[in-house]
């Protein structure tokens, strides 16, 4: 789907039965989740914060011809998840960000605002997702995110690949491979990585260079290895972009599961590296939480993102509403 998504219309019969099918899946978390809370006899939900899928993302990038004009792509029935769960539902959460010449990433960062209130500070919160994002939060309130570099994307699609599975897990193939210094370097010469803030990425915009740098020549295990240690080490120099070093890292995403990666990050960082659990938050749910909090923000008219979280030339409210709550 995301290989297909630069070719495809609004009206392609094959996108319109994967975003139906797509929605119903939505549909029947959000009608669990309805009622496990009535189960625990808590209060009706009102509003849902629906992202959809991102298919394709292509912020602007200044000096980059082909990309004159941004553009953000997610796809999911806003109006069919209402109907069905009779909820009011915001979403397109990013294109208002784009239009107005932001990333339209990361979008999270003030939920880890509000939920970090009371934590130590400098605190960098780290996600492990397709992409990696952190969110720098200072003592006196300040905020800095973008896209770190490739995460679990190019390990799941390697394990794919390589192994036939959808992922690597609990990191076997990683831990039983060696770093190859001479793919891990080539890849590290990637632009991205030495650009300064903001910056965002979509999920296949290192394919090109992870052909290139050799990578699909290495073993199963040699080629986790290297991915795992070229997503630590990215994550590490994008920590050279904070106003000041973070007292510790917390780790949320899929990422955290993986003790090669985690091992990985402790080796590059300088600073203690938790998952976020440490802390009382879920790691599994807490982006969803977090759009829950973007969700509020846009139903009451507040800004969702942020000049220095994205780009954007001013706080922007972005999002849209369906339902009671416009």
């Amino acid at each position: 789907m995301l290989e297909l998504a630069p070719t495809l219309h609004e009206n392609d019969d094959f996108l319109a039965g994967v975003t139906a099918r797509l929605t119903e899946a939505h549909v029947e978390a959000v009608r669990r989740v309805m009622r496990e809370a009535a189960r625990n006899g808590l209060p009706d939900a009102e509003l849902a914060g629906f992202h959809g899928q991102t298919i394709l993302h292509r912020p602007l990038r200044h000096g980059d011809p082909r990309n004159a004009q941004g553009f953000t792509w997610q796809i999911g029935d806003a109006q069919a998840l209402a109907r069905a769960t009779g909820l009011s539902v915001a979403f397109d959460f990013r294109s208002a960000d784009v239009a107005a010449g932001g990333q339209g990433a990361p979008l999270v960062p003030i939920a880890h605002h509000a939920l970090a209130a009371n934590l130590p500070k400098p605190l960098a919160v780290l996600n492990l997702g397709g992409v990696g994002n952190v969110t720098w939060l200072g003592a006196s309130g300040e905020m800095l995110a973008f896209d770190t570099g490739p995460a679990n994307g190019p390990l799941d699609d390697w394990a794919k690949r390589s192994i036939g599975r959808d992922y690597d897990r609990d990191g076997r193939l990683a831990l039983a491979g060696e770093v190859d210094g001479a793919v891990l370097g080539r890849l590290m010469a990637h632009p991205y990585l030495a650009a300064p803030p903001p910056k965002s990425l979509d999920r296949l915009d290192f394919d090109r260079a992870l052909r290139e740098a050799g990578a699909h020549n290495l073993s199963p295990q040699d080629g986790a290895a290297t991915l795992v240690a070229f997503a630590a080490v990215c994550v590490a120099v994008a920590g050279r972009h904070f106003p000041e070093p973070p007292m510790q890292w917390l780790v949320a995403g899929g990422g955290r599961r993986n003790p090669a990666l985690m091992r990985a990050l402790s080796a590059a960082l300088s600073e203690p590296v938790r998952p976020v659990e440490v802390v009382g938050w879920d790691g599994d749910a807490l982006e969803a939480q977090c759009f829950a909090v973007l969700a509020a923000r846009t139903a009451r008219g507040l800004p969702i993102s942020f000049p220095e979280t994205t780009g954007a030339p001013r706080p922007m409210v972005g999002g849209r509403v369906l339902g009671s709550l416009l």
